[in-house]
């Protein structure tokens, strides 16, 4: 077959995938590199970006003002990106509100982590937020001002100064919205439903990845030396959850079965306020302005967990005091009360319509007049992808930014507000290393083989072409429960190995999944089917971790081992795939000014 790029960029093409399949589909924008290689067309760009969230649109944007050639995969249309579900705000030192410093910011965000956190990552993304946030203003971002027009700032849980900047209580949907502008406005090829299923590495090199087309149907090659992971967290493989359906550890996955030791994987997060109904986030903002958290008889429960903190200690604590309050017979149905009657009609419409609109429409309470009925859910990912200060993993040009990776800041336990913040500076750090990276190397020389694609092509076709077995909605219901049940908010020997052992069978059980859509056009089945064992997989690194750390850390909290134990578990575990089969190993962490402290809330 002969083809060029002039062809591929004015006629639909005619796509050979390893020789094995016709595929036909329109043809993209212009600017594409298109080379015929081995007898199927191969997408050429110097940088890849994994996701379209903040992370990911942060990276390529700051990619492509370096003068290099990037793109943006994403299983979604940018603005539907989990990103945009963050509510309560964005954290930077600028003192608008008290007197504060990126210094001070960087002692809570180690302290917060229960020590976990490397320093010298933390300093940087403490020196550098509020630059970020300026930058981010100049885009065109609407934060929420203070009555003397500078950004209006309200505390969070365990921050030592109000220095959360926000858009009333819908930041992230502000954000998602200007970065997707400016893809726009700097003219980024965005390949919008493409499902990645392989990240290829070529002689010790990153090459690029393969991914399946959701809308037209069929294999792509889409070949760069340098691959920027940001396609977001892990949550859905809990039932009781902030998480959107969509984050399913892809690039969790994607890294770890291209080499990649995944990192502190036993710490997630439970965010303390979200609906029992569905697992929606009520934001961490609303005990920023105040609110209380109530149990079935009214009393102010924080008082005996964090009598100085109370409502605003770090989300470990209030997770574990509200689950004690339920578990205790003090709570109301399964849930404890989030009170904002006190607040009043005008707070809650200027600083939290979202909040307000949220407990109406799903849980049938208007919050102006009654309290909100809340609990622990499963929010978000402490680990992830194993980079450096600059988003490098031990790959050379594979990257990872956001919540799919583990710089680490947030180490054992995330400060609200610190997340929106992780996704703009090591986004923006990310995409400036990889282009700078592609100047000084050009053309690495690693390549997408021909047999390397039609390898992943029999794969997808014996899913999409398997009729036995059992769905693989079936086996994501009972990973959710089971890790929900036996490896939440409070963890023992005897839940974790049980839930050890489930995930074990389950991942056996998905080696054949019954696939009932067996075409290529939005087949949601196949996706299903991917989505579910990248689940299992960051599961088996979850609970494995869980089960060697015998200590209580932040989100990793022990019945069995109470306190936290710095002189065995001052440690990162690092989660390294062998065979198929999760392989501990641990690193040290990196301290350079603060020591760890005695807890204290």
């Amino acid at each position: 077959m002969n083809c060029n790029g002039t062809e591929f960029a004015n006629r639909d093409a005619c796509h050979v995938l390893a020789g094995i399949r016709h595929h036909t589909y329109s043809a993209y924008t212009r600017g594409i590199a298109v080379h015929c290689f081995r007898r199927f067309l191969v997408i050429r760009h110097d940088v890849i970006v994994l996701g379209a969230g903040l992370a990911g649109m942060r990276a390529a944007i700051e990619a492509k003002r370096a003068g290099v050639d990037v793109a943006v995969i994403s299983k979604l249309h940018p603005t539907r990106s989990h990103s945009g579900a963050a509510e309560g705000g964005i954290n930077a030192a600028l003192g608008n509100a008290t007197e504060d410093s990126p210094a001070t910011h960087a002692f809570d965000t180690v302290k917060g982590s229960d020590y976990l956190g490397d320093q010298d990552a933390i300093e940087i993304f403490a020196q550098e937020a509020p630059g970020d946030i300026y930058e981010l203003e100049h885009m065109g971002a609407i934060f929420t001002r203070a009555a003397d027009g500078k950004l209006a700032q309200r505390p969070f849980g365990a921050a030592g100064a109000p220095r959360t900047i926000y858009s009333a209580d819908i930041t992230g949907h502000v954000l998602i919205h200007v970065l997707y502008e400016q893809l726009v406005k700097h003219e980024i090829k965005v390949y919008e439903e493409f499902f990645a299923t392989q990240v290829v590495v070529d002689g010790g090199q990153c090459a690029g990845v393969i991914a399946w087309d959701t809308q037209r149907g069929g294999l792509h090659a889409i070949q760069a030396n340098h691959v920027i992971l940001a396609t977001g967290g892990v949550g859905r493989m809990y039932y009781g959850t902030t998480n959107a359906f969509a984050c399913t550890g892809d690039g969790m996955s994607l890294a770890w079965n291209a080499g990649v030791p995944l990192k502190d994987m036993e710490f997630l997060q439970f965010h303390p306020t979200t609906l029992k109904s569905n697992g929606v986030l009520i934001t961490e903002g609303c005990r920023g302005e105040g609110g209380y958290l109530r149990n079935k008889d009214g009393d102010r429960f924080m008082v005996a967990d964090a009598p100085n903190a109370m409502e605003l200690a770090s989300r470990d604590v209030v997770s574990r005091a509200e689950w004690k309050e339920i578990a205790d017979g003090r709570g109301v149905d399964g849930c404890v009360m989030l009170d904002l009657t006190h607040l009043g009609w005008k707070k809650l419409q200027s600083r939290l319509p979202g909040s307000r609109e949220l407990a109406m429409d799903y849980a049938g309470v208007d919050p102006i007049e009654q309290p909100i009925p809340v609990r622990p859910g499963a929010h978000y990912m402490m680990g992830g992808v194993d980079c450096d200060v600059w988003g490098e993993t031990i790959v050379p040009g594979l990257w990872a930014a956001g919540e799919v990776s583990c710089v680490s800041i947030h180490g054992a336990n995330r400060l609200g507000g610190n997340s929106l913040m992780e996704t703009v500076v090591f986004g923006r750090r990310a995409g400036q290393a990889a282009a700078e990276r592609v100047k000084e190397q050009g053309d690495t020389g690693a390549r997408i083989e021909a047999s390397v694609l039609a390898d992943e092509d029999r794969r997808i076709a014996a899913i999409v072409g398997n009729s036995e077995g059992e769905r693989p909605g079936v086996l994501r219901e009972e990973l959710a429960k089971t890790m929900y049940d036996k490896a939440g908010v409070y963890r023992t020997e005897e839940a974790l190995t049980e839930c050890k052992e489930k995930v074990v069978e389950l991942r056996e059980r998905a080696k054949t999944l019954k696939i009932d859509d067996h075409g290529s056009i939005f087949n949601t089945d196949l996706t299903s089917a991917i989505e579910l064992n990248s689940l299992l997989e960051c599961a088996d690194c979850l609970v494995t971790s869980a089960l060697a750390r015998k200590e209580s850390r932040g989100a990793h909290s022990r019945l069995d081992h109470t306190e936290r134990d710095d002189d065995h578990w001052l440690k990162h575990t690092l989660n390294w795939n062998d065979n198929g089969e999760v392989r501990l190993d641990y690193k040290p962490v990196t301290i350079t000014k603060h020591q760890p402290l005695a807890r204290s809330y």
